[in-house]
């Protein structure tokens, strides 16, 4: 996203997107995440049983883990379009290492510091060379990729200690919550705090909404972004040991693609592309909605390919419609404007 000075875009800090001035952004998604998950369950006898939840869940794990940076990162006019590809190499590289003899408890701490250093590079190249994040991003998408098979190549490994396999499928005792989308809640939690409840939350919104008003108020923007990238490499590299464990196998196209659906999960929540505005809450209903619409697709034997135009219209629309609010609301605004102004000319 290349970084610019905005003029008035209406509340920051709140950041939410309106219908109509009544209905916030966020408010709809979670209404229309109520309507999809209901309307599936009366469909399929098999979407409400627990289960079916459990696995839905599970199967959300790496997308809502790397939703949490992601959000922060738009908030505040940037994206990572590497995560993906951080996760497939943190995958290659816990394959590797265990075919090589390390032990388990080794390779996750060389693993998670692979990946800092893999947000460290994204963060570097936007913050000292003042490069787009976009093209930045790109850029190491495919050479993490590339990484990922020079460590691996084509090969697949498996069999890795059960007992952390477990933690990754094993639900928390007496619900239908496996224990990566517990833990999952509990950043999240953080995650909100942090945005909406302290300085550095209110900080990223300034950045999103005009980057040199914030530099000049004494706000350390670059500082700010380069913790952000190196906080979505790590956990882009966390939910890499998670996919690998959770899949009993590493590869190094693992998460292909992936980084779509975390920035629809994203923009479907109201955050704003241009950085900004958003609530965790409305990411939060995103990511679910995304979820639930995989997991009925699912159900239903829908193909692969479908699932992913199905994503590809989510991300578009996710885009789209607070665009069009926004015009609508130009419109009516200049018209009453006008009419104010003839009806005092006359």
């Amino acid at each position: 996203m290349a970084d610019r000075a905005t003029g008035n875009r209406g509340d920051r800090g709140a950041g939410r997107f309106e219908i109509g001035r009544l209905v916030r952004w966020d408010v709809v998604v979670a209404a229309l995440l109520i309507v999809v998950f209901f309307g599936g369950a009366g469909l399929s006898s098999d979407f409400g049983n627990a289960d079916n939840i459990s696995f839905a869940l599970g199967d959300l794990s790496e997308i809502a883990l790397i939703a949490l940076p992601m959000t922060l990162l738009v908030v505040c006019g940037q994206v990572d379009l590497s995560v993906a590809s951080v996760l497939g190499l943190s995958s290659a590289l816990v394959g590797r290492l265990w075919d090589a003899g390390m032990a388990i408890e080794t390779i996750i701490p060389l693993v998670l510091a692979v990946g800092l250093v893999c947000g460290l590079v994204n963060g570097l190249l936007v913050t000292r060379l003042g490069l787009p994040s976009l093209a930045v991003t790109i850029g190491t998408m495919t050479l993490y990729r590339g990484l990922a098979y020079v460590v691996l190549g084509t090969e697949a490994v498996s069999r890795f200690p059960q007992q952390y396999a477990d933690l990754t499928v094993t639900n928390v005792p007496g619900t239908p919550i496996p224990y990566p989308m517990a833990l999952f809640a509990v950043l999240a939690l953080a995650t909100a705090v942090v945005l909406h409840a302290t300085g550095v939350g209110r900080a990223l919104f300034a950045i999103g909404a005009q980057e040199e008003a914030a530099y000049f108020a004494g706000i350390r923007v670059k500082r700010l972004k380069l913790i952000l990238f190196a906080l979505s490499g790590l956990v882009a590299a966390f939910a890499g040991v998670v996919y690998t464990l959770r899949y009993g196998s590493a590869r190094a196209d693992n998460g292909l693609g992936l980084e779509l659906t975390v920035i629809a999960a994203v923009l479907l929540g109201g955050v704003d592309f241009d950085g900004g505005r958003g609530t965790l809450g409305g990411v939060l209903a995103g990511v679910l909605l995304i979820g639930v619409m995989r997991n009925l697709l699912m159900l239903n034997d829908v193909a692969n390919e479908i699932q992913s135009i199905v994503t590809g219209l989510l991300l578009v629309v996710s885009v789209l419609t607070p665009r069009v609010i926004a015009v609508v609301r130009e419109a009516r605004a200049r018209g009453a404007a006008g009419r104010a102004a003839a009806k005092a000319a006359t």
